[in-house]
Formats: structure tokens, sequence, C-alpha cells
């Protein structure tokens, strides 16, 4: 089909997108290792949730292990970026065990902030989602009993508590700011002198992005967010475009689009979650100019520059 022939199409690339800092951070956490050490290096639990990544160091020699004990005996461990309960690095230090803590700094500081609450005989109700890896990582920084997760304004309405009069919250990094905000608001309804943990916990990253999504998704026909199917914060995102009306669809990868969302439309919004590359928006742009007369134009809601420090004995190797 010649060119002038192809239907024209509009893209609104959201900016920021993609790589936060964290992810960046735990990425290069796991090639610096295989540098280091040598292939094979274990990574416990997906170092972020997007699997071109995870395929992407896996060939370089990671492998990647749900549980501690399918680790063997004297080869490094990496713990992935959504933290984890500490009884994980104690145990490794209890096999000897060489390991390198990819936690995001953001999710550290909130396992910090829970452990201070709890030293402070705080109870804690932690807004999140059930059996994401860095829930349980958090809750796994405190005794059991010292957090009540909370996951909907509903579950606030409902939570029952031993002493209202000490209570903290908590929020999971990668929530939705409004879905959270209504959460909150019941929480501070029914206890009004539970403890904020100071600035807001969602990370910046999350935010943004978030807000990036917000602004073009009301002036597009269609949203579409490059993510993992089971990272909470490009799920996020598709909730972000859809509250704004717009159809908003999360694909892993370019090939995963369907033709026939594009029917009637002249407008589409890109964005992509914190875990996946820009690679891969760069691969979707390519694919819809196969048939189409693309325009594209990034819209930057706000400067990123980020940059978390690398584990000490990692940044000369």
């Amino acid at each position: 089909m010649a060119d002038q022939l192809k239907p024209v199409l509009e893209l609104l690339i959201a900016a920021p997108r993609g790589f936060c800092a964290g992810v960046d951070r735990a990425i290069r956490i796991v090639e610096l290792a295989i540098e280091k050490y040598g292939a094979p290096v274990y990574v416990r639990h997906e170092i972020v949730h997007n699997k071109y990544v995870v395929d992407s160091l896996k060939a370089m020699g990671a492998i990647f292990v749900e549980d501690l004990d399918q680790v063997p005996d004297g080869v490094p461990v990496v713990f992935s970026a959504h933290g984890v309960p500490k009884a994980v690095p104690a145990k490794a230090e209890e096999r000897g065990l060489d390991y390198l803590d990819a936690t995001c700094p953001l999710v550290s500081k909130v396992h910090r902030q829970a452990e201070r609450l709890v030293n402070a005989g705080r109870h804690i109700l932690f807004i999140g989602h059930a059996g994401h890896p860095e829930v349980i990582g958090t809750f796994g920084q405190v005794p059991e009993g010292a957090m009540t997760l909370v996951e909907t304004p509903e579950d606030a309405e409902r939570v029952e508590v031993g002493d209202a009069g000490n209570l903290a919250f908590l929020t999971q990094t990668t929530l939705s700011v409004d879905d959270t905000a209504a959460t909150l608001e019941v929480l501070k309804r029914r206890f009004p002198t539970i403890l904020a943990p100071g600035p807001n916990d969602i990370c910046y990253a999350t935010t943004n992005r978030q807000g990036a999504v917000k602004a073009i998704a009301s002036s597009v026909d269609l949203m579409l967010v490059i993510g993992g199917k089971n990272s909470s914060n490009s799920l996020r995102l598709v909730e972000v475009a859809e509250r704004q009306g717009t159809t908003a669809y999360l694909i892993p990868r370019a090939e995963d689009i369907d033709w026939a969302w594009f029917e009637g439309v002249g407008t589409v919004g890109v964005s992509a979650g914190a875990s996946a590359p820009e690679l891969l928006v760069r691969e979707l742009v390519d694919k819809l100019s196969e048939r189409f007369e693309v325009s594209e134009r990034e819209v930057e809601t706000v400067p990123e520059n980020v940059v978390f420090k690398l584990p000490r004995g990692l940044e000369a190797a």
C-alpha cells in the first residue's frame, strides 16, 4: 500500500513513561552481579514485572526462582525491586549466601516507616493489593498482627481495630492516587487521629506516570499502555485512562494489539508502566507505522531526573 493511502494516526506519547529509577537500578544490579560473579546469578522473584526484561536477563545468565530454597549453595542471589520479608535475608545469611538487595529505595523507606510505627506501639492499616510481592515484603518487616490490609474504600468502612486512637496508615507504592484518596477519606473519617506517614508513600514515578496519562487520555480516542499483566503500576495507568472515559488496553508487546481496536480511531495515547523499557514503546510505534501514516507528539507533564545509588561493592564492578 502506498504511504499516502495509509490512514493518518496521531500518537500522543505520555512523558514521563517507562522505566523509573528503582527499576533501572534493580536491572543494573542483576547485570553487574552477572559481570562480577559470572553466570548464573539467581534472582528471587521476577526482578521487575516485565517479561521482556526478565527474558533479556535470563539470556545473560540470570535464573529466576520464587523461593530461596531453590537457590543452590555458593551462588549469589538478588532480591527483587518489590522488596522481601525480613526472614529472607536472614535465611540467606544463615546459609552463607552472598545476596544483593535490589529493593527499590522508596519501598525500603516504607519498610522502615512500618518498623518505626510498630516500635512506637501503633497498629498499621496498610492500603494495598493482597498477594502483591511488595505487600508481602512490607508485612514481613513487622511481627504478625501488627498490620491490617485494606484494599478498597469498602474494606476501610468495615475494618475493625483494637485501639482507634493508636493507628497509622501506609500504602503500597504502585497504587492509583485516586483510589488511595478514596480509601484514605474513609479511614480519616472513621479514625480522625490516624497518623499519616509524612510524605505520600505512592512513589514519584507512579504519580508522574498517572498524571501524564490523565493529561492526554481525554483528548485521544484510544489509550494503549505497555506493561506486564501482573504489573500493578501499569494496570493503574489503564484505570486512570478509563476514568477519563477513554477506551484503554494494557499490552505486553506491540504484537498483542488487536487491529479491531483502531476502527474509527484517529488519535491514540501511548504510555508504558515503570517496568517497561522504552524499546517496547518504539516497537509499538513501528508496528502502528506499518498500517498508518503516524505522526507522534510527546506530551511531557513533569521532568523526571531521579537516580538511585547502586549497592556498595557494585559501583566499580
